[in-house]
């Protein structure tokens, strides 16, 4: 099973897929697709629709998987999240793709063994699991662990 992780952000939505086979996973790719702050709104969405649109189409995965949304104390920064991350599931949703969505502290559970774990901790792990991996950056690293969560949470029915 080929699963996309996805860390969905209007400056820089992380993005990793691998392969899980049982217990088995495997490093396939990971990256981040940035966009241009100076540039409308609409076109920023455009950008991050269009580029997850190549990656699906790329690494044709089976599933895909999100992190959930999380309430900013700025309104305008969970607004801007929750528009980009709107853009990412059309993206899915466009291709035909099912996407699970997990908490953050959900990922880290599963990921590290607990759902308070540090940031390093978590890209610690991603050593261990993915050996070998050159990870992008950190929103890659983020969405990798996404995808080793939904891998570790097992087949679910993915909302379509």
């Amino acid at each position: 099973m080929i699963i996309l992780g996805l860390d969905p952000s209007l400056s820089c939505t992380g993005w990793g897929v691998i392969r899980s086979e049982g217990s088995r996973l495997a490093h396939i790719a990971n990256g981040q697709v940035k966009t241009d702050a100076k540039a409308p709104m609409a076109q920023r969405l455009a950008h991050l629709q269009t580029e997850l649109a190549l990656l699906i189409a790329q690494y044709l995965p089976d599933r895909a998987a999100a992190e959930e949304i999380y309430l900013n104390k700025n309104p305008q920064s969970t607004l801007k999240l929750a528009q980009a991350r709107g853009a990412v599931l059309a993206a899915c949703g466009a291709a035909g793709l099912g996407v699970n969505e997990h908490a953050a502290r959900l990922v880290k559970k599963a990921v590290v063994g607990t759902g308070a774990a540090e940031k390093a901790q978590v890209q610690a792990m991603l050593k261990i699991l993915l050996p070998g991996a050159v990870v992008a950056g950190a929103d890659a690293a983020d969405a990798l662990a996404v995808a080793i969560a939904d891998a570790h949470l097992g087949p679910r029915e993915a909302a379509r």
